[in-house]
Formats: C-alpha cells, structure tokens, sequence
C-alpha cells in the first residue's frame, strides 16, 4: 500500500527510512517515549539549529505582504457553489494539533454494498490562477513540516481558517460520491461542488478508543468494513505495503521528544478511503486521457534477486513460489530481522514521479505499490497538484472541458512537484538529524541497546542502528562486519547538534557479554 505522502502536520515529524511514500502501518517496536530537556546541548541550540536549516536550504518564511493581502481578501469572499449537501453527517479525522484539514468523511451501507462521502477543501473557490496566491503556491509545491515550524503552502487565513474543513462551518468542497459493490470494487464515480458542513473535529487516537470499547457510531464499523475490503482489493492487485517504524518528533512547551509510534487500525482505514478517491481520480482522467497521475515503475528483477539473497542472510524463508507483495506481507515488524528486512525491500521502490498527458497516455501510467493507476486529489490544502487534479476531475463529471488554466498548468506541473517533494525530504531529514544530534550530546560515551538494519553495500563495515530509546535511527560502524537482522550493544562516539551528524560504534564489549 501506498501513502500519498500525507505527512504528519503541526508540531510532529514522522520519518521512515529513505522512501516517504512507503506505507507505514501495524509498528511493533516497544513505544518507549523519553521527555528530555534539549537545554542541556546548548542554549537555543534547537532553535538556532531550525534557522540554520531554513538558511541552508533557502526556505520561505512569511508570505509577502502583498500574499497575505491577497489572501485574507479571498477568504472574505468565498465562491460558494449553488448544490447543498450540508444535509451529509460529514466529520473529520486527523492528529489533534491540526488545522488544515483537507477532508471530511461520510460512509454507509447502501443495498448492493457502499457509499463513500469523501468532502475535500475547495482552494480553487478561494485562489484565482495568476493571483498572487497562486503564483506562491506554485512556487513552494506543498507544505513543510520540521517539528513546530511548520511551512505552509498557503497563508494561514486560508489553510487554517476559510478554506479548511473546520467543525459547524459552511464550506465550499469538492463532494466525490464513489459507490462500491459488496467486494469493495468501484461502481461509480461522481464529484462535483457542494456546501458542505463537517459535524466534528475528530482525532486517531480519541476515535480508535472509542472503536475498541464499543462506544464508536457506527459509521466506524462501516468505515471497518470498507477498509478491510479495500485491502483484500490491494492484495489481490498486486500491491504491497512496507510496515516500517515510524519516528516522530514531538514539541511540547520547547520539549522535543523522540519516539516510534504504533499505528492504529483507524488510520488504515481512513488512508484507504484517500487512496480510493485517488484511484477514481485518477480512472477518470485515463478514461479522458487527460490529466497527471503519480507514477512508480516495477521494481527491477535484479532488486528482487539481491532482495532473496538479503532474506537468506537474515534466516527468512522466501519459497519461490511466493511473489514480492505476498513476502513482504509475511513479514512481522515486532522481529528485528524483520524490520532489516523490510528496511532493505524499500531500495526497490525507485523512480517515484508525476506524468502529465492530454491526448495521449503516458507509457508507463502505473503506481506499482498501489499496482494501480493513481493520482494526487485528496490534499489540496498541502500539496500543490491535487488543486489541479481536483479541478480537472470536476469538469469531466460534468463532460465539460478541463479549464484552460488546468491544462496550462499541466505540463509544469510533475517538475515542479518533484522539486518541492526533494525540498520537503531534505527539511524532514534535516531536522529529524538535528533533533537525534541534540537529544543525545549529553550521552556521547555511553551504551545503547539496537538492532542493525542496514548494511551497506560497498563497505559491510558501515551501516544503520535503530536505537529503541531515545528513538534514533543513525549510522555505525565496526571493526568487524555488521551482522545484519541482530540485536547489538553500540557505544555513541559523536552526537554534534552544529553539524547534525550522530555516529554510534560496535560495543564490542557489550556485544561480547551477550
């Protein structure tokens, strides 16, 4: 399965190991959480360190004054479409800090199988192509998030406030109506403009409790359902998911913590509804042969091949008669052999890109995670092409021609995205190393327990440690070849939050007495 690169939003970070769009979900690592005073490496060393980021990688920082004006004009002004479905139970879920909510959800059981209410935020009712709001969206591609300095895409009066889908307020959105036969397959697809009104603010954790002691509404268990069947849908694509361990900065009053985080049920359920309406997208425009979609080739075979001989080091049986999807689905991340594993199976998920066409169909259309055709449509607030998906999906269910600013756009766009994707990845990264640097400057010299999860190809002598607690996921090195797959005791030899670099070593001493 595949996330649509729906980061985590306001004062939290989450990381998996070098690919963003691989799905993390079902994380079995212990999630031992740690409060620490980062003071302790420095004065204002977390902030000065953020600024030094933002320096480095030439980072906007406040919208230009006439942006704002723009914007706060715009959001004075809405275009309220005529269709009134304030009459749907919609409600919203997502990590409780956030304010941008980009969706709203409604399903229910209907007599040949179910109907799925998927509300998204209507920018294009707010933002004008050409305005000064536009051309700096265009310019930033997506929303930044680095722990509690968050980058918007557009000006806050908009994505925090008119445009978002905030509880008992009237919004403009666009309403994707997708029915799904009693196996969860698409029957039809419909979006169009609409009022609509989120009845509440919802979050994962708040909305799981109540699933699990029986107190939930039962839109849950229809949601359940869905969610289930989608997945079945995936299995038998072809898709294929990587559970991998999710780090997470989180900031409470100048705290930064480190942990890794479980995911739950509920967010399974919800990203299928996202990754549905990205595929009815998506089947719209192919049908139409107009449009972009995000594109992931096959893996290589040759990958596959260094994959096997990785799982026969590691003491995994692969029968041969078992594909890549079906393995990767045995795989249980609570064993850290397992976890190595699906660290190494995320080098094979390579070329992530975005194709526009009009006219013609690319030759390669397929995202091959998903095994789908598949687009970008769900998060207009934070990404920058889902305004022009939305738009262009619009105007073929009403069979009328995509808007000339769309189709303007187009060809742009997939480089632009691209750009702004490598931009979002070096700032997560970036302060993901500081945070782990600054954490452990006080503690250079001492012993941590781990699991080696990668090694590397060119020298078996350098590799990846994840570090339980703190939650830390570094580079290290040995004397001797890294045993990959095994738990392992590693000494901390650098932690500089200046330089953002953290280095462990072997504990050959620690490793011995085991």
């Amino acid at each position: 399965m595949y996330i649509p690169e729906a980061l985590p939003r306001t004062a939290v970070v989450v990381r998996t190991r070098k690919h963003r769009m691989t799905s993390r979900k079902d994380l079995s690592v212990p999630t031992t959480t740690r409060r620490i005073h980062v003071q302790a490496a420095g004065d204002n060393v977390l902030t000065e360190g953020m600024q030094q980021i933002q320096r480095e990688l030439k980072l906007p920082d406040a919208f230009p004054p006439e942006v704002e004006a723009a914007a706060a004009r715009a959001a004075a002004q809405p275009r309220l479409p005529e269709l009134d479905r304030t009459d749907i139970s919609f409600v919203t879920i997502d990590p409780p800090e956030s304010m941008d909510l980009d969706q709203a959800l409604h399903v229910e059981h209907i007599d040949n199988g179910y109907r799925v209410h998927y509300a998204i935020a209507d920018v294009a009712a707010f933002v004008t192509a050409g305005d000064a709001v536009d051309i700096e969206a265009n310019r930033r591609g997506e929303t930044l998030y680095g722990a509690d300095a968050k980058i918007p895409l557009h000006p806050k009066v908009l994505s925090e406030g008119a445009t978002s889908l905030l509880p008992d307020q009237l919004r403009p959105a666009l309403l994707w109506t997708i029915e799904l036969d009693t196996a969860g397959a698409i029957a039809t697809i419909d979006v169009r403009r609409a009022r609509v009104k989120s009845r509440a603010k919802l979050d994962y954790a708040g909305v799981q409790q109540r699933i699990d002691t029986g107190n939930a509404d039962p839109m849950w268990t229809v949601l359940r359902e869905i969610g289930e069947l989608r997945k079945q849908c995936e299995q038998a694509r072809g898709g294929v998911s990587l559970p991998l361990p999710e780090q997470e900065i989180r900031v409470d009053n100048g705290q930064w913590t480190l942990s890794f985080r479980a995911r739950l049920a509920v967010e399974d359920w919800n990203e299928q509804i996202s990754l549905l309406t990205g595929m009815a997208a998506a089947q719209l425009m192919v049908q139409a042969k107009v449009g972009l979609l995000r594109t992931l080739p096959e893996p290589d075979p040759r990958d596959i091949a260094r994959l096997r001989i990785t799982a026969k080091a590691l003491g995994i049986d692969w029968p041969d008669a078992t594909n890549y999807p079906d393995f990767i689905r045995s795989l249980d991340p609570s064993k850290d052999a397992h976890v190595a594993m699906l660290t190494t199976s995320t080098t094979v998920l390579r070329g992530a890109g975005y194709v526009a066409f009009n006219g013609t169909l690319p030759a390669q259309p397929m995202q091959s995670a998903i095994a789908a055709e598949y687009t970008h449509a769900t998060a207009p607030l934070r990404r920058l092409v889902d305004r022009y998906t939305g738009e262009a999906c619009i105007a073929l269910c009403a069979k009328q021609p995509v808007p000339d600013w769309v189709l303007a756009a187009l060809p742009g766009l997939p480089a632009t995205m691209q750009a702004s994707g490598h931009r979002a990845s070096q700032y997560e990264k970036a302060v993901l190393d500081l945070a782990e640097a600054a954490v452990l400057a006080p503690r250079v010299g001492e012993s941590f327990a781990g699991a080696i999860v990668e090694v590397s190809g060119a020298d078996p002598h350098k590799g990846v440690v994840i570090v339980r607690d703190p939650a830390i996921e570094a580079s290290v090195s040995s004397t001797s070849p890294l045993p990959l797959g095994a738990d392992v005791t590693v000494k901390l030899i650098e932690a500089d939050p200046i330089k953002r670099v953290t280095r462990f070593e072997l504990d050959v001493s620690g490793n011995e007495s085991q």
